[in-house]
């Protein structure tokens, strides 16, 4: 039964899976690491990543790629899956959608358990709180998190080309040099509008996207929180407010009043968008931990949902602001500065457009203007699109 079902899916699935081209995470993975988590919100590539992997080692007898989603888990069990392809002589199982899989930590910790040699990959929505769940699986997992792509990787998947990923001390210093690329601004602000998912090469990209808006808010929070559907609705009201007014410091009060809920939810509903990939929340540099009580500014999460949520009205700067923010993130603390957009490692960024000026920054020792539609940089004057090399 598990040979016919299980190895004919993933073997269609290896089919379909593309080479050319790896996602920043594809070289970072322990792979050898008994139990590995994948998490990332949805459409960013975490299944395409697992499967890249095993299309690469080329050993379909000692790896199985399985869908948590499948009928077969309505009369069966994980670990009674694991159980029989362990006897089989199975190594690696990579188990997709685990979030949708009613009592996954529970299970994956028996597997663990009772299966010593079995390597276990799984993935999962950004939202799973690994700490949280039936079982602390904290101490056993080797957890990575996947953000949509750069504007490098866009740059690599479009144009076919290699590109090295910059460090931000290169970036500050002007030295990213990209001579495969003649003309990065057309390509630049096309990324803004379609290139932060790796569908974009698809047809319907707007229509793709605003479906994982959809089922992030309708069924992936709700399902993790255990939400009413009345619940649920409130939490796509927040999102449409948020669109309306991003970049904005929340005013709880005024939130509460216009959705009818009350304020001290407000807080976990921000959590659960940031969690889901559908926010970013920007906090000032007073607090060691990641608390919303030093929130400085909700941004939507990246320029593509901007784009898909507010289309023509989606305001340039703001946008900017977003992307700075979205793309250096991930290898980087960020925080709200007290004087200008951004503070990274006690250096000070101000976003804005070519004609920006440095007034606002000028009594601030390491200070950077970032511009908009400049090719080259120079001093401290560096452009925007330089960040989206970061990673």
């Amino acid at each position: 039964m598990i040979e016919a079902l299980f190895y004919n899916y993933m073997r269609e699935m290896l089919r379909q899976t593309p080479m050319e081209f790896h996602r920043y995470l594809y070289d970072e993975i322990n792979w050898d690491n008994r139990l590995i988590g994948i998490l990332g919100p949805r459409g960013v590539g975490k299944s395409t990543l697992i499967l890249q992997h095993i299309k690469a080692l080329d050993a379909p007898r000692t790896h199985i790629f399985i869908t948590a989603e499948s009928l077969w888990f309505s009369e069966h069990t994980l670990l009674e899956f694991a159980d029989s392809f362990s006897a089989m002589g199975g190594e690696y199982l990579y188990i997709d959608e685990i979030h949708k899989y009613k009592g996954w930590s529970r299970e994956l910790k028996l597997i663990y358990d009772m299966h010593p040699a079995l390597h276990v990959v799984f993935t999962g929505s950004s939202i799973l709180d690994i700490k949280k769940g039936e079982s602390d699986l904290s101490r056993r997992v080797l957890l990575y998190k996947l953000e949509g792509m750069s504007f490098r990787e866009y740059l690599m998947m479009k144009e076919h080309i290699s590109l090295p990923a910059f460090t931000l001390k290169q970036i500050v210093n002007n030295e990213v040099d990209i001579p495969e690329i003649a003309l990065p601004l057309p390509a630049f602000h096309e990324y803004l509008q379609r290139g932060y998912y790796p569908f974009f090469t698809q047809d319907g990209y707007s229509v793709r996207l605003t479906q994982i808006v959809s089922q992030t808010i309708e069924v992936d929070i709700p399902i993790y929180a255990n939400m009413q559907v009345s619940t649920a609705r409130k939490l796509r009201q927040l999102l449409a407010v948020i669109a309306k007014t991003a970049p904005v410091k929340p005013n709880m009060s005024n939130l509460s009043q216009e959705l009818g809920i009350s304020k001290n939810t407000i807080p976990d509903y921000f959590t659960y968008l940031e969690a889901a990939g559908m926010i970013g929340m920007l906090r000032d540099d007073t607090s060691g931990l990641r608390v919303l009580g030093k929130l400085e500014k909700v941004y939507l999460d990246n320029t593509n949902l901007m784009y898909a949520l507010t289309g023509d009205d989606t305001n340039i700067g703001n946008a900017r602001e977003t992307f700075f923010y979205n793309q250096t993130r991930v290898r980087n603390q960020v925080t709200a500065s007290r004087v200008s957009n951004f503070t990274i490692d006690g250096m000070t960024f101000e976003v804005g457009g070519k004609n920006k000026g440095k007034k606002q920054i000028s009594e601030v020792k390491q200070r950077y203007v970032v511009k908009d539609d400049i090719v080259y940089g120079y001093g401290n004057v560096i452009p925007l699109w330089h960040f989206g090399m970061n990673y």
